[in-house]
């Protein structure tokens, strides 16, 4: 675990308030739990009022895509997390899955990790076009119903005093309250090099970063966890900024 207390910024959560936001986790259930482990010991000493952000792309590349939903599902009724306050942002990946089911075409989602998924859900791969029908069907009718009311359940943007939550980034010069959910789940470029107050510190995911990124407008916490081992959390209180990982 690191635990790094940093520098203090601009930016307050509400008083009363700790926050914690987890980042990518990517179907990597191993490492979701021992990081909920880590966070239900560290909440220990948190105020009254404690709240968790997913930041979303919880499925695809890693082998469990189907145990981390069906955890998180269940997160709220189990202690001391079912007295947290508990909100999920979609990512890229909850959007590709969800396209799929939907009637899109997979290449897209195949590309980015989603066979992963079909595996995690005994849904075999089947080659031929024709059997994209087949594979839909399947991964619909596979899929319990509080995984599909969890992934309906994401929204776009979570805010908490002057940090903002989401999954990529935001549109610079967009106010807050008008960006793009398209932009929200995908942003790059644009957002990563732009140097001036967003409204209000962002912290996200998506682009992915060795260790956790603190600038002056953005915190990156998306660390890999699929591929490096290592999944990582922010705490938030106060203007006190702190890393958790595993």
């Amino acid at each position: 675990m690191m635990d790094k207390s940093l520098p203090q910024k601009h930016a307050h959560i509400p008083e009363n308030t700790r926050v914690y936001a987890i980042g990518d986790v990517h179907g990597r259930l191993d490492l979701l739990e021992r990081l909920l482990n880590t966070i239900a010991q560290d909440s220990k000493t948190a105020p009254n009022r404690r709240v968790l952000v997913m930041l979303g792309d919880l499925v695809d590349r890693g082998p469990d895509s189907f145990g981390v939903l069906n955890a998180l599902t269940e997160l709220h009724t189990q202690p001391p997390f079912d007295t947290f306050e508990i909100h999920f942002i979609k990512g890229n990946h909850e959007q590709l899955m969800q396209d799929f089911m939907s009637g899109s075409e997979p290449d897209i989602w195949f590309n980015c990790g989603g066979m992963a998924t079909l595996t995690s859900y005994n849904v075999p791969y089947l080659s031929d076009d024709e059997d994209v029908s087949v594979m839909r069907d399947s991964l619909n009718q596979a899929m319990p119903a509080s995984h599909h009311r969890l992934l309906e359940s994401m929204k776009s943007i979570h805010r908490e005093g002057g940090y903002a939550f989401v999954h990529a980034g935001v549109r610079p010069g967009v106010s807050l309250q008008n960006q793009d959910p398209d932009d929200l789940m995908w942003i790059r470029a644009s957002f990563l090099d732009a140097q001036h107050d967003f409204g209000a510190m962002i912290v996200h995911g998506h682009s992915p970063v060795i260790v956790p990124d603190v600038l002056s407008n953005r915190i990156a916490i998306d660390t890999r966890a699929w591929c490096s081992g290592t999944l990582t959390a922010v705490s938030l209180e106060g203007t006190e900024q702190r890393f958790l990982s595993t």
